[in-house]
């Protein structure tokens, strides 16, 4: 692969990206895109989804222990074997220093796969959270349960925790949460389909099992699980919800600790924060004020003994995965098939992997080692290239909009210039050093990456936020926009096909990785992440005619969502997933201009019979397909901000002109808007 410079174009310079003959083959189909798993008798106007990966979709099928599959999946996959293979090596060796990043995952993916002696210790490794618990007989005890709750690996309704300050980023601030839930969302409580009714009942007897667990005679647990879900319930009336968890204006209300005390004085917020190592801030965000008094009111309402087994219930669940194989199995039958659909465990190994390498483990010391073996240098180059050609497209998209007026725009401009893109890995590694691993007590293992994070953010409190740090790890296949640092972040993880192969042809690429950078460009840009200016402070940036007309926009991109209906009576929530929308279309917007400037004026070739447009739009689209089971799907449309697939696929082309005429889209096609109806944003 060479780089080469383009020309510029308006107010835009462009490098082009492409293989020179003699380069590598794409790793996908001749140019970058599978042209098998098509369906060409669907006409592209109707289901694009299903014209670009129709095939596909029928043949896939889920395997036992998939609650979905795509290419996120697929990549996840590659991305979990090649970490596989890091940590096997490393199990092999016999050099490997004691307390060395080297020797810790090796002992803790070990503690992970040692199913006998979990087997063989049953609950007792366990047993002092659960003894703990047992002699609450107080107030100040309960709270001082719920305060070390991160280390148990339980659940309480009352959470504190740290993050920059969306109006100072460059501080740490405090915030409080309400929470408590052990089922995916409020609306798993109160929904009165015949779905959720299942599901609760379900949940009934999965309480009374776990309880089961820790020695809860059966005679009573029925009870005794009826009054867990009631709290559950309880709890989760009174709280927001997610589309209005979005809303960034809503949720930023912040007070003096000293406030904070004397507006809810029923709680003891400085036993709280001491049970959690945390030292009393001078200022905490209060995120959804209006649900915590009926939240103090319920942990003052309800019996000790019924908060005994809630927090003995949630510890059994939340360390389910780290106990024997019956505590493990039993975990599963409900969290894994009901509210999953799966028929099956991951392997162990896989488990194994995602548990040691994640970021709640040793996830950046696998990280170095990912990097090193895997990374290309071209891969960031090019990522570094694509990341500028973006940027100069959407600053042409913003010049070239008649609904943003000259002051708003100046204030886009600047944002976009000072976007801040982190590529592959972190400048510096996190160090791991105060974390303990011990050979073959995996939940020891567990419990001190616990107390090793906990520690890391207790020690904030007060200092000053480090720019440097990565939300994700490496080999993580995802990316994210962070609003308060106003950066974009792509781990090394997705830098690899469908997404990104430095061989394929330029179409696909821009249309892949490129409308993956173009989305992360446009959470800057979306609902709430437009909140936020170019140094990350949250603010209004805009004249009030603009966000005017802006809104009108998301209004309408909403509605289009919310009349998608995956199942029968279950719709896309279009004001959760407005950002995330919002961050499709405007990715595939900004990846086409970009791809058209690369060009330099010239025209694509014609490959396999299908124009650069039309290569462009299948890889945007053979990027989201998916397969889904139906608990998977209703889980997703309840509790997660990205719409499915499918819709990612197709809603944002029916928006987009090229597309209608790179397939000829026409009135009568099923996916057919007027151009009246059709929103452009970014």
């Amino acid at each position: 692969m060479t780089l080469s410079l383009g020309i510029a174009l308006a107010l835009t310079t462009v490098t082009a990206i492409a293989a020179q003959p003699g380069a590598g083959k794409a790793q996908i189909g001749s140019f970058g895109v599978d042209l098998s798993a098509r369906d060409v008798t669907v006409k592209p106007g109707d289901d694009f989804n299903r014209y670009a990966s129709g095939k596909w979709l029928d043949s896939y099928q889920l395997k036992d222990y998939e609650t979905s599959f795509g290419s996120f999946n697929a990549l996840r996959d590659r991305s979990e074997e090649q970490a596989h293979a890091l940590i096997e090596e490393l199990g092999k060796r016999k050099d490997l220093k004691a307390g060395s990043n080297e020797r810790k995952l090796r002992d803790f993916y070990a503690s992970a796969m040692d199913r006998a002696g979990r087997d063989a210790a049953g609950i007792k490794p366990l047993q002092p959270v659960l003894d703990r618990y047992a002699a609450i007989d107080s107030k100040a005890a309960l709270i001082a349960a719920f305060g070390n709750r991160d280390l148990d690996g339980g659940n309480g309704p009352i959470g504190i925790g740290l993050g920059a300050d969306r109006k100072d980023p460059d501080l740490y601030l405090a915030s409080l949460g309400v929470g408590g839930l052990g089922l995916p969302d409020k609306d798993y409580y109160v929904n009165p389909d015949a779905r959720f009714a299942r599901i609760r009942e379900a949940y009934l007897a999965h309480i009374q099992r776990m309880l089961g667990f820790a020695g809860v005679n059966a005679a009573d647990a029925k009870a005794r699980a009826d009054a867990v879900l009631a709290l559950e319930t309880a709890l989760a009336k009174p709280m927001w919800e997610r589309a209005k968890l979005r809303e960034r204006d809503k949720t930023y209300n912040v007070a003096s600790f000293a406030d904070l005390q004397k507006q809810y004085p029923g709680y003891d917020w400085a036993a709280h924060l001491r049970a959690q190592g945390m030292q009393a801030p001078d200022r905490i965000n209060v995120v959804t004020p209006d649900a915590v008094q009926p939240i103090l009111d319920i942990i003052d309402a309800t019996p000790l003994a019924t908060w005994r087994d809630y927090l003995t219930f949630h510890a059994i669940k939340g360390n389910a995965g780290l106990l024997s194989t019956a505590i493990d199995d039993a975990s599963f039958e409900f969290n894994g098939k009901v509210l999953g659909g799966q028929k099956a465990q991951r392997d162990d190994w896989k488990r194994a992997v995602a548990l040691v390498g994640g970021r709640g483990g040793l996830g950046e010391a696998l990280g170095e080692l990912y990097v090193a073996r895997y990374f290309r240098p071209e891969s960031k180059a090019a990522m570094d290239t694509l990341v500028e050609n973006l940027r100069a497209a959407l600053r042409q998209n913003i010049a070239g909009m008649d609904w943003m007026g000259d002051a708003t725009k100046a204030e886009a401009y600047r944002k976009l210039e000072t976007f801040r893109p982190k590529i592959g890995y972190p400048s510096k590694w996190l160090d791991y050093s105060s974390a303990s691993v011990v050979p073959g007590n995996l939940l020891a293992n567990v419990v001190a990456m616990r107390r090793y994070n906990r520690d890391d953010q207790n020690r904030r409190v007060g200092t000053r936020t480090d720019r440097e740090e990565w939300g994700m790890t490496p080999q993580t296949v995802n990316a994210y926009y962070n609003s308060t640092f106003n950066e974009i972040v792509f781990p090394a993880g997705i830098l690899q096909p469908p997404f990104f192969d430095v061989n394929a042809d330029p179409a696909v690429n821009y249309g892949a990785i490129g409308a993956v950078i173009g989305h992360e460009m446009g959470h800057g840009f979306d609902d709430q992440g437009s909140k936020s200016d170019f140094a990350g402070i949250q603010r209004n940036w805009w004249t009030d005619e603009d966000r005017a007309r802006f809104e009108q926009r998301t209004k309408a991109l909403g509605a289009q969502y919310a009349a998608y209906c995956p199942l029968p009576g279950q719709c896309v929530n279009g004001a959760l997933t407005m950002g995330e929308n919002i961050g499709d279309l405007g990715g595939v917007s900004m990846a086409y201009t970009a791809y058209k400037l690369s060009l330099g004026g010239k025209p694509a070739p014609v490959i396999d019979g299908l124009t650069g447009d039309q290569r462009f739009f299948l890889s945007w689209a053979q990027v989201w397909k998916g397969k889904y089971r139906d608990e998977a799907l209703l889980n997703q449309i309840k509790t997660n901000p990205h719409s499915p697939g499918m819709y990612r696929a197709n809603g944002p082309l029916r928006n987009f002109d090229p597309w209608y005429q790179a397939f000829d889209v026409k009135p009568g096609d099923a996916m057919y808007l007027p151009p009246e109806q059709r929103v452009r944003i970014w």
